[in-house]
């Protein structure tokens, strides 16, 4: 045994956030975890993972639907078509693909989950 032995601190834990967003660009999957508001890019730990990536989304306006229960493709393409039936019906233009959000960790009761579908605005 030598001495001293030194420690440092080898990640740092940051509370759940909400929403937990998911996408498909170019075929692939995007999650996206919500920052807490008084976090930089400067001030959020380094990932231990070089598969993740930290980048600043800029703000947007977006058109939300809301729906509870749990998560089915098809459920999905219901909301989706409601929410950009209303946009095209109120004259608003897609500016991006839609987000599906959720903001409930998995052993929420079914239906206490909260949903989104969100589209990006022009």
């Amino acid at each position: 045994m030598t001495a001293p032995v030194a420690q440092t601190a080898a990640s740092e834990k940051i509370a759940m956030t909400a929403p937990v967003a998911q996408s498909q660009v170019d075929g692939a999957f995007i999650i996206a975890f919500t920052m807490p508001a008084d976090r930089t890019l400067a001030t959020l730990p380094i990932p231990n993972d070089p598969a993740v990536t930290l980048r600043a989304i800029p703000a947007q306006k977006v058109a939300a639907i809301r729906f509870s229960g749990l998560w089915t493709e098809s459920r999905y393409k219901e909301h989706l078509i409601t929410l950009q039936d209303w946009l095209r019906g109120h004259g608003f233009a897609e500016a991006g693909p839609p987000t599906w959000a959720r903001y409930n960790p998995p052993w929420t009761p079914w239906f206490l989950r909260r949903n989104e579908i969100l589209i990006p605005v022009k």
